[in-house]
């Protein structure tokens, strides 16, 4: 049975997928065929159902909640770390507001994090995720202005390297408001599968994610070729930050976390419905 997945050209991502990227574990009946795009295209992607197993921003899930459940593995929790603003000069928050952001999109658990934290709309600009460093620095995006960005993936451990500021973590002020990591990204798997197929893909799901974390050094080898400028040690660093325990399942706390950002997204009007969240076997 043919399995398409999607997933993000990142470290972390490669890192995850390399053992059924790279027929290092035995998938019995089932082909895995990858597709690597970016999260904001995958989210959308997911609405007309197009991949039987997809990354999807915790956010772009409260939309699809009739097509897709979660793979309690899989994920990625920012643990008093997240997706970042930085900009060409220090700003404090309250400087923030009413500054032009770039993001990454509009469905990323990013932008979700954000509005929640400046607790209002704001102006953005929507720019791939792996130029957001360039507009900054640039201070425009194809004619139009750009203060700050709202960065994702490995633009966090380089940013600085630009002489660029942070201005506010993400997953620093969540955890500062509910004490919980930041779910950021997860695995959903789609339900018209049926419970066997989607039990059988999540434990597939699984034994990747386990094998590349007890095969370190060669699932690093893989993923560096995704890695976009960084150095071994700075993937490594990466990687631990978004492959690790809470990637092999969301546990108690994990799941209390997506229910949070799901809730306060709905409180704050970001979200249009109340969202509870459903996991595969």
């Amino acid at each position: 049975m043919l399995i398409r997945v999607g997933h993000s050209p990142d470290p972390d991502d490669a890192f995850m997928f390399h053992a059924l990227a790279n027929g290092k574990i035995d998938t019995g009946s089932y082909e895995f065929r990858h597709e690597l795009v970016d999260i904001e295209t995958l989210n959308q992607r997911a609405f007309a159902g197009e991949l039987e197993l997809t990354a999807l921003s915790l956010h772009a899930y409260a939309y699809l909640t009739e097509r897709y459940v979660l793979c309690p593995c899989g994920a990625s929790m920012g643990d008093q770390y997240g997706p970042m603003v930085v900009a060409r000069q220090q700003l404090s928050l309250d400087e923030l507001r009413g500054k032009t952001i770039a993001v990454p999109g509009k469905l990323t658990t990013a932008f979700l994090a954000l509005r929640l934290c400046l607790a209002a709309e704001f102006p953005y600009v929507l720019v791939p995720f792996d130029r957001i460093l360039d507009a900054v620095e640039a201070g425009a995006y194809e004619g139009q202005r750009v203060d700050a960005g709202l960065i994702i993936h490995e633009g966090q451990l380089t940013y600085g390297e630009r002489g660029l500021h942070r201005v506010v973590d993400t997953g620093q002020w969540w955890h500062q408001q509910t004490g919980l990591p930041l779910p950021l990204g997860a695995n959903g798997v789609r339900k018209d599968l049926g419970p066997r197929v989607m039990s059988d893909v999540t434990r597939l799901l699984k034994e990747s994610i386990r094998y590349g974390l007890e095969h370190r050094a060669e699932a690093l080898d893989y993923a560096l070729a995704y890695g976009r400028d960084l150095n071994r040690g700075q993937a490594d660093t990466f990687v631990g930050m978004y492959v690790n325990d809470w990637t092999l399942d969301f546990g108690p706390r994990g799941r209390e976390a997506v229910a949070q950002l799901l809730a306060r997204g709905h409180q704050a009007g970001v979200i249009a419905k109340a969202v509870t969240p459903e996991y595969s076997a």
